[in-house]
């Protein structure tokens, strides 16, 4: 009897720390969406604000838009951290299989080299070319409301690709990844074409292929 008695009590105890364990998951997870949503309005707050700058080029305006852009790198940082610690959280109780890492490695090859990066340096990578995109797109609809040519190579947001920079990978790789989605966007955009991507609502995707194209990654 004392046995089994021990046996339950060892049982109970196992179920308590499961359910403590999911409990703060749960809570660490809906933390990393609050942050992520965050990080979305402060990157769209950061957008318009460069869209009025492009409209008056006043000293004002482009004050505004720096202190946005800086608010959605900290909120970016603010959900990494979030992100991190929820995938941590999985890893430290066995959520995921024994060999899963946080860490994992992936190779980029681009101009005939090839390069390795972790999961963050991927993720941030891939949003190069989603801000990329984002940004091209609304550019060239503007040069061609306003009647200024085909000219993306001439934006000062193209020339510098450092639109939602984060100083975790190398400034050249993000400038090179961004660089490559605003060209596709500014087409897309000044055309009025979804070749390489699409609208939901208010907000512009690159498409994922034309994405996948562009930064070619594999997980090692």
């Amino acid at each position: 009897m004392k046995k089994l008695e021990f046996k339950k009590a060892i049982i109970g105890t196992i179920m308590g720390a499961f359910v403590l364990v999911g409990a703060t998951l749960v809570a660490l997870g809906q933390n990393t969406t609050q942050e992520y949503r965050d990080w979305q309005r402060a990157q769209a707050e950061s957008q318009m604000r460069y869209q009025d700058y492009l409209r008056t080029r006043s000293n004002r305006d482009y004050r505004e838009w720096q202190d946005a852009q800086r608010r959605a790198q900290q909120q970016y940082l603010e959900y990494q951290r979030a992100s991190n610690r929820y995938n941590n959280g999985y890893n430290n109780n066995n959520y995921y299989n024994s060999g899963y890492n946080n860490r994992r490695s992936y190779r980029i090859y681009r101009d005939g080299s090839y390069y390795m990066t972790d999961s963050r340096g991927a993720e941030l990578l891939r949003q190069a070319v989603r801000n990329g995109y984002t940004q091209g797109y609304r550019q060239g609809q503007l040069d061609r409301r306003y009647g200024r040519g085909f000219n993306y190579y001439g934006d000062d947001q193209y020339r510098s690709g450092t639109f939602g920079y984060q100083s975790y990978v190398d400034r050249g790789q993000y400038q090179y990844y961004f660089q490559q989605g605003f060209q596709r966007g500014y087409e897309d955009g000044f055309n009025s074409t979804t070749r390489y991507g699409y609208r939901t609502g208010t907000t512009l995707n690159i498409l994922g292929s034309v994405l996948n194209t562009i930064l070619n990654i594999a997980q090692q």
